[in-house]
């Protein structure tokens, strides 16, 4: 009997601990409100200095997902930052994927199960080097629709996505107020570029677009990216490559830095870019030395553009940017690597950071600079322009008491960390700060923690350096001693990979006749490429003769077209054309009988920032106008037209 009492106990406590596992597992962390003041996040009640980095989920495959969220944890983030992508999201009006690369939910729950907050960043307009800039394509088939302006049809569409992210993040518990990890949300993305455009409807587009994000209860604070005219309660925000120098367009407002741009995108037959770590760790120190509090680097782990998913015209499929981890998930040396470093002193600095609302500049010399923020009880006013010799401070203090700048601190103003920064791009500066001597290599910035030592400067690297060696069997160009096999010389190309032949012209099941040619996108649909037109042409002899008595021949002359147009006669390529809307006067030669004019317009990649690709009706990678001419004494006379 005592026995089964025994049992009956534990069964009743393992029941009991399996309910409490259940509740506690929902939550990632306890709930917490997110707030901010004109210094910074205020998370918990606790003002926050951030590091972010950027992890688009469908640019890895779930699989990679945790280790990537890790890697970002050891690399010094605080905070994971993505865009949504509509188009992945709602390929068919109506139906909705959140699975595989495109399970959002998932994603941000490995986050917070990593101890990381989230910034979503919902857009729904994101750029991003992503196809069409992240909208579907069937938004253009709606009528009436024009984007991202003042429009009842395109608006309610936005309006209807947003609300879709936004509650699917609330049901499944994920705001911080809610214990989940997300801090952050962003609506719209870098509008101020072509707000101008729309006049009078783009003021209108911002203001109702804040006021639909925050009527959506979210619970968390919104921004909005290079918006200088964000409404009062959005946080407007700094995208370059240095944002030191940005002030948001209120007192009331925090500095943050949604876009630290740590490489590049690479085009087809263009560069691989780089950014060197020693100039990232620079921006990165002075956008903190003056004052900033988020900083989100774009990427921290670039990925791949999986299937058609390439912005363009003509985006790689690789999406590295040079990012602190590569494509593959590995660490990028010595990039990441410096940065965990530069991350580590940025944290021995949050308690004064954080402890006071502005900081005291000092003048080290013509272009030396010191600023450092303290709970001590030193003020002394400064500017923060670099003006001639005079040594000037920028403080951050608890309170205000009368003493003297660059003399020691005492035992209770222990709380002090300072930036000093040589902006010289050429040449070291030796500097006096507080009675020490401190070396600054050209374009760095040295942080002291302490007001004393030093713990880390932007341009003297300790990581190690990784070399990545890239075979390229296919090419006849590189001689053996260049060509990096393994050890066992086996090819990275895989052995599955196939080539297909496909014919030239029209041969698929899905050809149809049309009176006339039709603009690209309304056609495939943006589920292809490339779209082919043909049609055939008599040539009688007395054609043939009229020309060699006259020394002419036929044009063939396209109005209007964008991205690439290829022509063809009888299958045999006769000329190739790529631009922005460019007019082409493309000579013909035809033989007597018929022939076949064939044009394919190919895409490589929508567009995904400009007005007119985004307005309803507008000619994409087409031919407006097809008229084959001839030239005779000066001028052309038509002999076809396919209008």
């Amino acid at each position: 009997m005592v026995v089964f009492e025994n049992k009956a106990i534990l069964k009743l406590l393992l029941v009991c601990l399996f309910i409490q596992f259940s509740v506690s597992a929902a939550n990632f962390f306890q709930p917490f409100n997110v707030t901010y003041d004109h210094r910074a996040l205020i998370i918990d009640g606790k003002r926050r200095m951030l590091i972010s980095g950027g992890i688009h989920y469908p640019r890895a495959t779930p699989q990679m997902w945790p280790d990537l969220i890790a890697k970002s944890k050891e690399g010094g983030a605080d905070v994971i930052e993505s865009y949504t992508f509509w188009n992945g999201h709602e390929a068919v009006r109506g139906q909705y994927n959140f699975e595989g690369r495109f399970d959002l939910v998932k994603f941000v729950k490995l986050v917070g199960d990593n101890g990381l907050y989230f910034l979503l960043r919902i857009g729904p307009y994101v750029c991003a080097e992503w196809n069409f800039g992240g909208f579907p394509v069937w938004l253009r088939d709606i009528p009436g629709i024009e984007f991202r302006t003042d429009n009842e049809p395109f608006k309610r569409e936005m309006q209807r996505f947003v609300t879709k992210i936004v509650d699917l993040m609330r049901e499944e518990k994920l705001f911080s107020w809610q214990g989940g990890p997300i801090i952050l949300l962003q609506i719209e993305n870098e509008y101020g570029n072509m707000e101008g455009s729309y006049g009078q409807k783009g003021k209108e587009y911002v203001r109702w677009a804040a006021n639909m994000a925050l009527g959506l209860g979210a619970g968390v604070p919104w921004l909005m990216c290079k918006q200088t005219d964000a409404p009062g309660d959005i946080i407007d925000t700094c995208n370059n490559y240095y944002c030191d120098g940005y002030k948001p367009n209120s007192p009331n407002k925090p500095t943050i830095w949604t876009e630290n741009w740590d490489g590049w995108y690479t085009s087809w037959g263009g560069r691989l870019p780089h950014r060197p770590v020693e100039d990232l760790a620079f921006a990165v120190a002075r956008f903190f030395q003056r004052g900033g509090s988020l900083m989100n680097y774009y990427m921290y782990f670039g990925g791949t553009n999986f299937g058609r998913t390439s912005g363009g015209p003509f985006y790689i499929t690789s999406y590295d940017y040079d990012a602190p981890i590569d494509e593959y998930g590995l660490r990028s040396e010595p990039k990441w690597g410096h940065l965990k470093d530069l991350h580590a002193a940025i944290k021995l600095c949050e308690r004064a950071l954080v402890a006071a609302d502005s900081p005291q500049y000092m003048k080290l010399g013509p272009r030396q600079e010191c600023s450092h923020r303290s709970k001590v009880a030193l003020f002394v006013r400064g500017g923060d322009k670099v003006v001639g010799n005079n040594m000037q401070a920028h403080v951050y203090w608890e309170n205000t008491l009368s003493t003297v700048l660059n003399t020691t601190l005492s035992e209770s103003q222990s709380a002090c960390s300072a930036f000093l920064a040589n902006i010289d791009e050429h040449n070291t500066a030796t500097v006096t700060f507080r009675g020490k001597s401190y070396s600054l290599p050209p374009w760095s910035v040295s942080i002291l923690p302490d007001c004393s030592n030093v713990a880390f400067n932007t341009a003297k690297v300790g990581a190690q350096t990784s070399v990545k060696l890239v075979e390229n069997a296919l090419s006849p160009k590189i001689s053996a001693p260049e060509l990096v096999m393994t050890k066992n010389e086996v090819s990275s190309i895989s052995e599955s990979w196939m080539s297909v032949e496909e014919p030239i012209g029209i041969w698929s099941e899905s050809n149809f006749t049309v009176q006339g040619l039709l603009e690209h996108l309304k056609v495939t649909k943006d589920e292809s490429d490339y779209l082919w037109h043909m049609t055939r042409i008599y040539v009688s002899d007395d054609d043939v003769a009229f020309w060699e008595e006259n020394k002419v021949s036929p044009t063939l002359i396209i109005d209007s077209m964008r991205d690439v147009l290829r022509i063809f006669i009888n299958g045999e390529l006769i000329g190739s054309i790529s631009g922005h809307w460019v007019k082409v006067l493309q000579p013909v030669q035809f033989q007597q009988g018929y022939s076949d004019l064939m044009l394919l317009s190919q895409t490589v990649g929508l567009q995904d920032a400009t007005k007119a690709y985004f307005k309803s009706g507008v000619q994409i990678d087409v031919v407006v106008n097809l008229q084959l001419l001839i030239w005779v004494d000066d001028r052309f006379f038509q002999v076809l037209d396919a209008t």
